[in-house]
């Protein structure tokens, strides 16, 4: 294995601890810059010094922009690297919310109600007369191309909706506003390229008013019940729209979606993850963990199928 970190100014480097690097920051370790080698015939990376470092296998843990919104992995399709996980398409249309609803739409699959505001430039009085004819308060307001909840806010009023707009529009020019559900948030993880298939539901339960930021990655600020107490049509209802979410975008390899049960027992799908969280506190892992994938076994699968996407389009003509 060879473990790669990017720092804040955007060197590639590969750390000389990596347990002190995962606990405490790259900063905290001394490391040796690289870069990805491009040649289809040097596959792996490039030392300062000329010596090539051989990757036959990438996989991506890169959280929001440039980690799972199509952009490393295209950058991984140019340098002939198979990788883990969700194609470039797959990967900027499930980062980008307008872009993953359009497609569960196109799909049939049912939703909350939505509209996305663009431009923080635009009439904010506009906007927000717009938004409480649409939608009666609280409404949730999210930056279009973002993940962990970053930027998110629940709006109870006005002055919060023009809060949290603003807020948004530090981290995007696309704002999601979407209806609240009253109801219980799901998660069900997928895995799979053309078959894909399912895990058992589980239930988040935040500390916190929603399932935010502190909640996602602050021990003990969430709740996670696994399998989900469910009766047997709701949860084969929630792992049929996950495999059907997963097919909407083109996801292959992995991936985690999030649902609402609302209060009269509807699902309703929320978004999906392209490169869920694999840590002890993450919910992907514990999915299947419950429905009897153990943590090597499912890297094992996840290989395997980032594999055998490589495989296939290796296959496929580029030209006439």
């Amino acid at each position: 294995m060879v473990p790669v970190g990017i720092l804040p100014d955007g060197t590639w480097v590969i750390p000389a601890d990596l347990d002190t690097a995962l606990h405490e920051g790259l900063g905290a370790v001394a490391t040796e810059p690289i870069a990805l080698a491009l040649g289809a015939s040097e596959r792996g990376f490039l030392k300062e010094n000329g010596e090539v470092v051989a990757v036959d296998f990438a996989f991506p843990v890169l959280h929001g922009t440039f980690g799972e919104d199509g952009t490393i992995q295209g950058l991984l399709e140019m340098a002939s690297l198979p990788y883990a996980g969700a194609g470039v398409v797959a990967s900027a249309v499930g980062m980008d919310k307008e872009m993953m609803k359009a497609a569960f739409a196109s799909a049939s699959l049912p939703q909350v109600d939505y509209m996305v505001v663009r431009d923080s430039a635009a009439d904010v009085s506009a906007a927000l007369v717009a938004i409480e004819r649409r939608f009666s308060y609280p409404v949730f307001i999210k930056p279009a191309n973002l993940g962990s909840s970053v930027g998110m806010t629940k709006a109870h009023d006005r002055p919060e909706l023009a809060a949290a707009l603003a807020l948004a529009f530090q981290y995007d020019r696309k704002v999601v506003v979407e209806a609240f559900c009253a109801g219980r948030e799901l998660e069900c993880a997928v895995l799979g390229n053309e078959t894909p298939q399912a895990s058992l539901p589980g239930e988040v339960v935040p500390r916190n008013e929603f399932y935010d930021f502190e909640a996602k990655y602050t021990d003990g600020m969430m709740e996670f019940r696994v399998p989900a107490p469910l009766d047997a049509a709701t949860t084969e209802r929630v792992r049929s729209l996950a495999v059907q979410a997963f097919r909407a975008i083109d996801c292959s390899g992995y991936a985690r979606c999030d649902f609402f049960l609302d209060s009269g027992g509807g699902v309703l799908v929320n978004e999906i993850n392209t490169i869920p969280g694999m840590t002890s506190m993450s919910a992907f892992p514990r999915l299947w963990e419950a429905t009897g994938v153990n943590g090597t076994e499912l890297v094992d699968r996840i290989v395997a199928l980032g594999l055998a996407r490589a495989t296939a389009r290796t296959a496929l003509s580029t030209s006439r």
